[in-house]
């Protein structure tokens, strides 16, 4: 596209909802072609994950995140460059946001509730300084319906200070009404895309159906952040040089002449169990 037939985002409407509700979304970002080669190239990830030790992380009974380099999948330009993504990213982290993390989740048939939980504990950014310094970008590669386990979210909660939360990420088991109260399930359809904070308190629910749900995950950082520490984002010197330099200007990696298998830094051992 060129900058005549560029859209245009409404930025008070990006920062509202992601400082309110803290998940945002857009319908139809991408065909649902393109979201079809996602979910064979995330299925086909999957199955090799399986494979090999530590591939696959579980995040709960029958439900596994696993972490992948950026050129596994045929669509990574066209996500990081989106004009929605880097109009969110730009409008929320700063003109020096980060790439740092992309990988998916797999909610198998028998998956069970989530803890509410966040992904990591919050930050200073975020307690004192009240600012959000990173967001999580979902995909969905199936159309979500009822039974299948949808993800789940408590609006506002980005901002609950982490009072008696264990390990910073797992609130107490008091809470849960509140959050049930406000809690929306969100059904995306092939080829919309969502960005949250990753402090909203959320779950994953009990996948009742006979299908996985599996969702791509790019995580994403402001300068003050450092979710790259718990990442290990590879991309190889020949793909490197095929990316235009509006993205490598945004990526944190590490270049390399082969890819290496990820060592995942980052188990969230609070989510093995499921809901208590």
């Amino acid at each position: 596209m060129n900058t005549l037939t560029l859209p245009t985002y409404d930025i008070a409407q990006i920062m509202g909802g992601l400082y309110g509700d803290g998940i945002i979304g857009l319908k139809g970002a991408f065909s649902r072609e393109w979201a079809q080669t996602l979910g064979e190239d995330v299925l086909r990830l999957y199955d090799e994950a399986l494979q090999r030790p530590g591939g696959a992380l579980g995040r709960g009974p029958k439900r596994h995140y696993v972490e992948i380099h950026p050129e596994d999948i045929r669509g990574f330009v066209e996500l990081a460059t989106h004009p929605w993504v880097t109009t969110v990213c730009k409008a929320v982290l700063g003109p020096e946001y980060k790439i740092v993390e992309i990988g998916f989740d797999v909610p198998n048939p028998g998956a069970v509730n989530q803890p509410w939980h966040r992904d990591f504990p919050a930050p200073d950014d975020t307690i004192i300084g009240r600012r959000l310094n990173s967001l999580a970008f979902n995909l969905t590669t199936v159309d979500v319906t009822e039974d299948m386990g949808p993800f789940e979210v408590a609006p506002g909660t980005q901002w609950d200070l982490p009072i008696d939360f264990e390990h910073g990420m797992f609130p107490p088991k008091t809470n849960s009404s509140r959050y049930e109260q406000r809690a929306q399930r969100k059904m995306p359809q092939m080829g919309d895309i969502s960005a949250r904070s990753a402090l909203t308190i959320h779950r994953g629910t009990a996948n009742h159906s006979t299908k996985s749900r599996p969702a791509l995950v790019l995580g994403v950082d402001a300068p003050t952040a450092n979710n790259a520490e718990r990442h290990d984002l590879q991309i190889t010197r020949a793909f490197y040089a095929t990316l235009p330099e509006s993205l490598k200007q945004h990526l944190t990696c590490r270049l390399v002449d082969k890819l290496e298998p990820i060592v995942q830094g980052h188990t969230i051992e609070g989510l093995m169990m499921g809901e208590a």
